[in-house]
């Protein structure tokens, strides 16, 4: 089953490639490694799980938001690889949680995209990942995420 078709089954859909806010692409490749830059769960334009986690969004959403920020750089790293069929294992993952003083659940929000990441590509796409609790991120978004693909 190709990586769409999963996506269908799950009832999700590869969003449209996110447009960068500032000066950087959204992803770029070098070799045989993808690099996307922070992406969020600004899905086709439109913020969702926007503000503090521990106070504006609560752990559900602030996971959804780390799965939403993964499709997004899925989107990204298909179009640096060439397309989605390129992209052939996830190397790593870091995840920043925009959350309130105190709270530790980092690794449980960042569980959204590794969580997506495992159905769409399998267990042997078990990556590094780290997961980091900031004071802010851009635009009061709860998550910005980063994932390095190896592509064909």
């Amino acid at each position: 089953m190709s990586i769409l078709e999963k996506l269908a089954a799950l009832g999700l859909e590869l969003p449209n490639l996110p447009q960068p806010v500032g000066t950087y692409r959204p992803a770029k490749r070098s070799g045989n490694l993808v690099f996307t830059s922070g992406q969020t769960a600004r899905i086709n334009g439109v913020r969702r799980y926007v503000g503090k986690v521990g106070r504006d969004v609560n752990d559900e959403e602030a996971y959804l938001s780390a799965r939403d920020a993964a499709l997004n750089c899925i989107a990204c790293g298909a179009w640096a690889a060439g397309g989605l069929d390129r992209l052939r294992d996830v190397i790593k993952v870091t995840g920043f949680v925009n959350c309130v003083d105190g709270y530790e659940k980092q690794p449980q929000v960042i569980n959204g995209a590794s969580d997506l990441i495992e159905k769409l590509f399998g267990p042997s796409a078990a990556h590094a990942r780290s997961a980091i609790g900031v004071n802010a991120l851009p635009s009061n978004v709860s998550v910005e995420l980063e994932i390095v693909f190896e592509a064909d």
